[in-house]
């Protein structure tokens, strides 16, 4: 595996995830009896869990000829040029200069990501935008696992 990245939630997120469910329970306390507050605290912790784990379970990894984007596949023959994008290079390309039929994994807890032009005629996508936190790594090991890409002029990092 030459790059491998899982884009989990950052740890403010639990941790105003659980102050959420904190203020519910104390709302609870107040209103139902005891057993049904916890009750409840419990199953929305649960919810809140397991809703975290899975929006953060999305991996980027390149191997083995192949980017792997969240549940997306490509060969990395298909891979043009892939540009570092610095927060607000990633912002615009994600907003005001999107492209509707681009592959988007972003994640809005990551500023920075990558974008990957796609040589693939058969591919109704121009490019791959990802969110990364280690987008000059994710860059290199693309560059590096396709020999016919190159750095796009005016790239951001």
């Amino acid at each position: 595996m030459e790059f491998a990245e899982r884009l989990s939630v950052p740890l403010r997120w639990w941790a105003q995830g659980t102050m959420m469910v904190a203020t519910l329970w104390l709302a609870l306390v107040v209103a139902v009896p005891l057993t049904l507050a916890w009750v409840v605290t419990g199953v929305a912790m649960a919810l809140l869990s397991a809703l975290f784990i899975s929006y953060g379970a999305a991996r980027v990894s390149v191997g083995d000829g192949v980017l792997q984007a969240g549940r997306a596949q490509i060969a990395t023959e298909h891979l043009g040029a892939v540009t570092p994008l610095d927060p607000e290079a990633m912002r615009l390309l994600a907003g005001r200069d999107a492209d509707a039929r681009a592959f988007l994994l972003l994640r809005p807890y990551l500023k920075r990501g990558v974008r990957v032009d796609l040589d693939d005629p058969s591919d109704p996508a121009p490019y791959w935008l990802i969110s990364s936190r280690h987008p000059d790594r994710l860059a290199a090991a693309l560059v590096a696992a396709t020999p016919s890409s190159r750095q796009r002029p005016g790239s951001s990092g």
